[in-house]
């Protein structure tokens, strides 16, 4: 796809634009810190744009608000004491140096041991603890994917897992694949769920209109709620959006 990039400045606000073959424009604020980006369309010119988005100055200024507002972590050392999260509880982490295979395993409900060889790196233990993250993660998707397969009468023929730096999840609609951001297994499993459903629903409406949201509203009633909590558990230094 073509692609034509440059910023411009719009009342103070520096926004990134992204000149693509597309038919309409799209304006999107992103965390963490609420940076404005836009995907227009080739013929459009500097100052359509720019009218665009004074029009939308009061809802940009307010994403960027709440990105501001909410609350962060600063970054996992992976050592004792450290919070960490799964399936939207916060556990606390008990590092444990020992001369055996390393390993990720939940005490109860309050706390996550990471053993690891002596003399571990950071880089290392934050690895160990995601290779388990992902694992968990896999072991969610599939009955979920069927689940909703059955449902909706959509199917998908590939899935995947990844960290993603802004978005929950993505859909190919040519090749029926969906990706799922690493991150949804720190949430609640019907965070999991929503995302899930939101990318197969774009195997027939690609884009966030109202025929998708009517969609959504049929099979999900409560989809909004389970948006809304997918910004429960503090940022850390990146944030995603679906």
């Amino acid at each position: 796809m073509t692609t034509e990039k440059h910023r411009i400045e719009v009342s103070g606000i520096t926004v990134e634009i992204t000149r693509k073959k597309i038919k309409n424009l799209h304006l999107g604020v992103y965390p963490p810190e609420g940076r404005v980006r836009v995907s227009a369309p080739l013929f459009l010119d500097d100052d359509a744009i720019r009218l665009a988005i004074i029009s939308r100055l009061k809802w940009i200024r307010k994403q960027q608000k709440k990105f501001l507002d909410q609350d962060r972590q600063s970054q996992r050392e992976m050592i004792t004491g450290e919070t960490h999260f799964f399936q939207g509880r916060r556990y606390r982490l008990d590092l444990i140096e020992a001369d055996l295979p390393p390993r990720v395993c939940l005490r109860g409900t309050t706390t996550m041991e990471l053993r690891v060889r002596p003399g571990t790196g950071r880089e290392k233990r934050e690895e160990i603890l995601y290779a388990w993250y992902r694992k968990q993660l896999k072991e969610q998707i599939p009955p979920l994917i069927a689940k909703w397969e059955e449902i909706t009468g959509l199917r998908v023929s590939e899935w995947g897992v990844r960290r993603m730096k802004t978005r929950w999840g993505t859909c190919n609609t040519d090749a029926r694949r969906i990706w799922i951001n690493l991150e949804l297994v720190k949430r609640y499993p019907l965070c999991l769920e929503y995302i899930i459903l939101h990318e197969m629903v774009h195997l027939i409406e690609r884009r966030h209109n109202e025929r998708f949201r009517e969609l959504m509203d049929g099979f999900m009633p409560g989809w909004r709620r389970y948006k809304e909590g997918l910004k429960e558990i503090p940022l850390t230094e990146e944030y995603w959006e679906e």
